[in-house]
């Protein structure tokens, strides 16, 4: 890992902007979801590709907040093209609800830009009876992703360009739970870790990423999958910390910490650099390629977390985990 604000390979550090690694890309003619764009770096990764000329969906819970941020989006970028849709990455329901919304508006698809997510809460069942972080950041867009593949296919034959789906994962996923995903115990009250869980779930976000690289990359398809860490950022992702903690990090945030700006530049470079055409199953962090957690190149457990979430979204109320 390279000294915060020191160039990788690609040019651009933790200190580049979202705006910066986009610079004259054009994006005119491309269709992207952006889940949680309502708040955080999704506002960001949403205004600036709109800003290249993407028509964004902006998948977010609170249609009411999405229609504010789309308001302030369209003064700051006039012309920009953006729609807002309900999901709740917490339910199926929802998500298949979005799905089936989406398709019958017959928009195409060329950027999934899974972002979402909620941190550190204390010990929740989502309406699918699955821990909460675990449902929100993994589970449901297993699920989004899942249910869009087909549609991102044909937009991928049709328009001859290449399809990216981008999963927000953190370098949290170095701190899941020592045995790294917890097939028989994700409900398991007794022992839950907040931290942990989360750690999990964005382990889940880069497992998912890299066994989906594989399948596209077996089938031919012109599709890209890749994960990333987004940085430090202060959103309201840590809004379950206690007033203390928010503090101490606020001392040291000037240092370390980047702004949201920043903290959207790797998701958008991911998504629309000409540097990462062709590029899949990679782990990104300020907009550079990087080392994950070596468990994540297990393709095995990438398998069985794949099937897991494919049993678990199969069965409507989750009943199959413990």
């Amino acid at each position: 890992m390279w000294f915060f604000g020191s160039k990788g390979a690609s040019g651009f550090s933790s200190r580049s902007t979202a705006e910066e690694v986009t610079h004259g890309v054009d994006g005119t003619g491309l269709t992207a979801i952006v889940t949680g764009a309502s708040s955080g770096i999704g506002v960001e990764t949403a205004r600036v590709l709109a800003l290249c000329g993407v028509h964004v969906v902006m998948a977010v819970r609170n249609t009411s907040s999405g229609a504010k941020v789309k308001e302030d989006i369209v003064k700051q970028v006039p012309g920009a093209k953006l729609d807002v849709m309900e999901l709740d990455l917490s339910s199926m329901e929802s998500v298949r609800k979005f799905v089936s919304e989406y398709k019958s508006a017959g928009l195409p698809l060329n950027l999934l830009i899974n972002n979402a997510g909620i941190m550190a809460c204390p010990f929740m069942l989502s309406k699918d009876n699955i821990e909460l972080q675990f449902a929100t950041n993994h589970v449901g867009h297993f699920l989004l992703t899942k249910l869009l593949l087909d549609t991102m296919k044909n937009t991928s034959r049709e328009s001859k360009r290449e399809g990216r789906i981008v999963n927000v994962s953190s370098e949290a996923h170095r701190y899941s739970y020592p045995e790294g995903v917890r097939f028989d115990k994700i409900n398991d009250k007794s022992s839950y870790s907040s931290i942990r869980a989360y750690g999990q779930s964005k382990l889940c976000n880069v497992l998912h990423a890299n066994e989906l690289a594989k399948q596209l990359k077996e089938d031919g398809v012109n599709i890209t999958a890749n994960s990333l860490h987004p940085g430090a950022i202060m959103t309201n992702l840590w809004g379950y910390f206690n007033s203390y903690l928010a503090g101490a990090v606020g001392a040291v945030a000037k240092y370390m910490v980047k702004s949201v700006p920043q903290g959207a530049a790797t998701t958008c470079y991911v998504a629309l650099n000409p540097q990462v055409a062709g590029v899949t199953g990679e782990y990104f962090t300020d907009s550079n390629i990087a080392k994950p957690l070596p468990l994540v190149k297990d393709s095995e457990l990438a398998k069985k977390v794949w099937d897991f979430s494919t049993k678990l979204t199969d069965s409507q109320s989750g009943e199959s985990s413990s």
